[in-house]
């Protein structure tokens, strides 16, 4: 992947856009305790990044993260998966899953409650394949 710009960060973590031949967002949660406001700015950038890029890879780094708490899923599977607009192509999200077994099972939770979501998800252990599986999507 070439050209990566922070766009933007704050204690949640940083998000990243990752130009051609990539085309994607990189989200890298920060480890530790997360304020709900924070998160909520977190991902509405990043639905912004990819809606004005109309963009649909994200490599979504997990590996430092914390669980989400319940206030945090609930918010994330009513108002940031299930709003994709209108005849938007699908999201493919390579997740690196976190070294948390806790954060682990709660991005499970995650998954299996949006299921019918514009979300394709693949779990990794290592970047290197996230980062192919993401640049063989056309």
């Amino acid at each position: 992947m070439q050209r990566t710009r922070l766009y933007f960060e704050n204690p949640v973590g940083r998000l990243l856009e990752v130009e051609a031949p990539a085309n994607c967002a990189i989200i890298q949660y920060k480890p530790g305790k997360r304020n709900f406001e924070e998160m909520q700015a977190f991902l509405t950038h990043t639905r912004h990044l990819l809606v004005s890029r109309n963009w649909y890879k994200i490599l979504n780094d997990q590996r430092e993260m914390t669980a989400f708490s319940e206030e945090e899923r609930k918010w994330i599977a009513d108002n940031w998966l299930n709003a994709r607009p209108n005849g938007a192509q699908l999201y493919h999200v390579a997740v690196l899953l976190s070294h948390d077994v806790f954060a682990r099972l709660s991005m499970n939770l995650i998954m299996n409650e949006t299921r019918e979501s514009g979300l394709v998800y693949r779990l990794f252990e290592e970047e290197g394949l996230a980062r192919t599986w993401l640049l063989q999507l056309e």
